[in-house]
């Protein structure tokens, strides 16, 4: 019969004698129970994790559940524990004064709204389980990856005072969605918004800051916002940013605000306040612009507090590779403005080869000589990133397993400089657009040099030359078997990077090889830095395309992820979990019970 019709279940003294049954059917199993004169009629299926109820205990009108012990009020099926979720019911009618009938209708009237609910409930108590079926429950029922992503990211800065490494990991996911089959979506959504709840546990709400009721002219909020960035001021520098989005001002001249702002200090927080700043923008890309004046400040905090590298020994002494950028900065200025709109620049590798120099100067005077020879910001950035990644792709395993993270953070910090100046160049934010932001480049080039040490000796680039690799598997399926296996064993660096220039030198796909790079890094329970070279990594390819310097990026990022690979993947159990659940699977009939 159809669902939205009342079936007869069960004699009335029947039910009364046992207490409770179980009922079958073209629908899940319902059970009913009999407590207080009373009738009940609830899905058997635990909504935690999908242990049957029957086997539960009755008192005082609320049924426990053994498993797990998440306890429910009868009459409502509503939950005393927020992680476990409410218990559907369906109506009951008793007939002819012996006869129970029951409509066995489930599920949520608003199954989206519903599921919101339950992303709110799982990001407010910091509840992987509840937001894993959440997210799954969300995208059954038709709601967009890019809503789920706004969600989570509203919640994230409206419950936090700073922009947060979930924050960032959500946004560079975010990012990879387009290039991702149905179930890397999933659990990109997942890992992102675990880790924006983690980071907003037991954390203070957003302090509301308003704008100033003026309308100053972008010069000078441009002025004010680096004076009160350089002496720690947040509260004034906060309201110096929402007085510039209050008043109107373009992106790309908020881009320019926020960079010159950040390279301000150099390589501040070994280059994260600027990766923060830079996926704060891209965030907003995701989720929309209209939701700015929510989004922007929250990078403030870090970029106030920041310690720039002009505090560090190592760049003062024995060089003074600080006063070098100052006048390096300067001596760019009027060959940058002077090249706008002139024919596009080819220099890019070789410039990349000059910055992994060992001579700082020459190092900065190659950058100079590229903008006379007609290098816009953009492609001085270009070049600096792939540098940067010839590092990670040339990490000698000799190096203590800690100096991946100096490779790493120089490869990000570079790519967010990068991305800071097409976007700032895009949208021609003003006459010499870039030319402060473009100092990030020059602070990248030094940290690219500081890294040096990283390469000694450099490792070798697999597929270069007639190096062929012709002892690794041909066909593109065994290759990325292969890689994924190697992810699955420690100590797999050279092979992992050797089976990435495999499939790339024979012509395969590398599209599904970076799914094959995503899948791999969303099986992990992975650091924060995993998740930002990925995203930077496939970035940079896309910006080189499939040619030796897009090997090599790609070379670069397995390296790394085989590096920190495997862990212990318990996040993918929890996510494996929800998916059953919400298919109707029996997580207990594998627990031994």
């Amino acid at each position: 019969m159809p669902a939205s019709d009342f079936v007869w279940a069960c004699n009335l003294d029947e039910l009364e004698a046992k207490g409770r049954l179980v009922v079958h059917g073209r629908h899940p199993p319902i059970l009913l129970i009999h407590d207080g004169g009373r009738v009940f009629a609830l899905d058997n299926r635990c909504p935690h994790m999908g242990f049957p109820l029957e086997r539960g205990s009755v008192e005082d009108g609320i049924l426990t559940c053994h498993w797990h012990h998440a306890r429910f009020d009868l009459a409502s099926g509503c939950t005393f524990d927020l992680w476990a979720d409410d218990v559907p019911t369906c109506p009951v009618e008793i007939r002819n004064g012996h006869e129970v009938w029951i409509r066995p209708a489930f599920g949520h009237a608003d199954p989206s709204r519903h599921w919101q609910k339950r992303l709110d409930d799982g990001l407010a108590h910091d509840l992987s389980l509840v937001i894993a079926k959440a997210v799954q429950g969300q995208l059954a029922a038709g709601v967009s990856p890019a809503s789920i992503l706004r969600q989570a990211v509203l919640f994230g800065v409206q419950n936090r005072d700073d922009w947060s490494t979930g924050l960032t990991i959500l946004t560079g996911l975010g990012n990879l969605l387009p290039i991702l089959p149905d179930e890397e979506v999933y659990l990109a959504l997942f890992h992102g918004i675990r880790r924006v709840a983690a980071d907003c546990e037991g954390q203070p709400l957003r302090r509301e800051r308003m704008p100033l009721t003026s309308h100053p002219d972008p010069a000078a909020l441009e002025r004010w916002l680096r004076r009160w960035s350089g002496v720690r001021h947040r509260e004034a520098a906060e309201r110096t940013l929402l007085t510039a989005i209050a008043t109107g001002m373009p992106q790309a001249e908020l881009a320019d605000l926020l960079f010159s702002t950040a390279t301000d200090r150099i390589y501040a927080d070994s280059g994260h306040s600027l990766d923060f700043v830079s996926k704060a923008f891209e965030c907003l890309d995701l989720i929309g612009w209209e939701h700015a004046a929510s989004v922007l400040p929250s990078v403030v905090g870090q970029m106030t507090a920041a310690r720039g590298a002009e505090e560090m020994t190592a760049w003062r002494h024995p060089i003074d590779l600080v006063t070098l950028c100052g006048t390096a900065a300067d001596e760019l200025r009027d060959p940058l403005e002077a090249n706008r709109g002139e024919a596009p620049w080819t220099g890019h590798v070789s410039l990349a080869e000059s910055l992994l120099g060992d001579d700082p100067s020459a190092i900065l005077q190659a950058l100079q000589a590229a903008a006379r020879d007609g290098a816009a910001p953009t492609d001085l950035g270009r070049s600096l990133v792939y540098a940067a990644a010839l590092r990670v792709a040339q990490f000698g395993t000799a190096n203590e397993h800690a100096d991946w993270e100096t490779a790493h953070h120089v490869f990000t910090y570079c790519n967010a400089a990068h991305q800071a100046l097409k976007r700032i160049e895009a949208g021609r934010a003003r006459a010499g657009a870039a030319t402060e932001a473009v100092r990030g480049v020059l602070h990248g080039a030094m940290a690219i040099y500081l890294a040096r040490y990283l390469n000694v000796p450099p490792a070798r680039l697999p597929g270069d030359g007639d190096d062929r690799l012709d002892d690794l598997p041909a066909a593109q399926d065994e290759i990325r078997a292969a890689l994924l296996d190697a992810f699955d064993r420690q100590q797999q660096v050279e092979t992992a990077g050797r089976l990435v220039a495999r499939h790339l030198r024979l012509g395969h796909p590398p599209s599904a090889l970076i799914a094959t790079l995503a899948r791999a890094l969303l099986r992990e329970d992975a650091g924060f830095h995993a998740y930002q070279i990925l995203e930077a990594g496939v970035r940079q390819f896309h910006a080189w395309g499939n040619t030796d310097q897009g090997r090599h990026i790609l070379v670069a990022i397995a390296r790394y992820l085989a590096a920190h690979f495997p862990t212990e993947r318990s996040a993918l159990q929890t996510a494996d979990m929800a998916r059953r659940l919400l298919r109707g699977g029996q997580l207990h009939e594998n627990a031994g019970t």
